[in-house]
């Protein structure tokens, strides 16, 4: 492989996607994407397997010069690369297992040549490199979709800020500003069950409730944003996930509310989509990594 290819890997609970990213650009070679479906509920070995595969069939793989960087959801031991996920109904067979060891094995590299990334913090750093946060300094960023993730950037790579937890109008903020929300506030207006949120959007007897719904999400969203803006300051905000494509219908609410609040950071929407935590866990290997030249 080139010295300045790195694979780049996202793990999704569903999914693994990989692809070679030139460390010179912070570009994805998209001729390069594999994306595979696993069972993250099958075996260890079976989900090594499948992550292998889909690593070993990137056009233009090889050992020679191997750098992979893997946007990896949480909990997890990334400096060992050891899975603590359980509970969580995907990747429990990988409890407690040295993955980064068990992976390198597969591969056949060594140990050295792979490192793992909190995947909220690759998707931020993605945008930084070569999305909708480059040339900032300071970044918050939130992936909204069945959970949130939540990531700050000052400057050298991007971590997660772990937020989903916190206390929000009596529970925590992942009740309010996730795809779990929009199926209870449905619920409650409606009597019926819907289980994505574009069910909302795309459905006609579903519209006469979105306008609602949507504007309440949005006041949830700024009123987490408030807090998060005035402990980080940061330059830019940058959403992501599923429910960031809904943007038309619950952003003018997110900046009536922050603009009332004083605070006028701009928001953007995520340029590189899926890819940008793919490109944000390659990109991990230029500030954590002397050795990538």
């Amino acid at each position: 492989m080139n010295k300045r290819n790195v694979v780049g890997v996202d793990i999704g609970g569903s999914h693994i996607t990989a692809g070679l990213v030139d460390l010179d650009t912070n570009v994805l070679d998209e001729a390069s994407l594999v994306r595979r479906e696993v069972d993250s509920s099958g075996s260890a070995v079976s989900i090594i397997d499948e992550w292998k595969r889909a690593i070993e069939a990137i056009p233009g793989y090889s050992l020679q010069h191997l750098k992979v960087g893997i946007a990896m959801p949480g909990p997890f031991d990334y400096p060992n690369g050891i899975s603590l996920i359980e509970q969580q109904g995907k990747y429990t067979s990988l409890y407690g297992l040295e993955v980064k060891k068990v992976l390198a094995e597969a591969l056949g590299c060594d140990s050295e040549s792979i490192h793992f990334e909190n995947d909220a913090a690759c998707f931020l750093q993605g945008e930084v490199a070569s999305g909708a946060a480059r040339s900032f300094d300071h970044a918050i960023g939130l992936t909204l979709g069945t959970g949130l993730g939540s990531s700050r950037y000052h400057g050298e790579f991007a971590e997660d800020a772990a937020l989903w937890c916190s206390p929000f109008q009596g529970s925590i903020v992942e009740d309010y500003v996730s795809t779990r929300w929009f199926v209870e506030a449905y619920r409650k207006q409606t009597g019926k069950a819907i289980a994505e949120v574009r069910e909302l959007t795309l459905e006609e007897e579903n519209k006469a409730y979105a306008a609602g719904i949507f504007r309440e999400f949005g006041e949830n969203l700024a009123r987490f944003l408030i807090g998060f803006i005035k402990k980080e300051s940061p330059q830019v905000i940058v959403l992501g996930g599923n429910i960031s494509k809904a943007e038309a219908l619950f952003l003018p609410v997110v900046k009536e509310k922050l603009d009332r609040a004083g605070l006028a950071t701009p928001i953007r929407i995520t340029e590189l989509g899926e890819q940008a935590a793919l490109i944000g866990a390659a990109c991990s290997w230029k500030v954590q990594k002397e050795d990538y030249k």
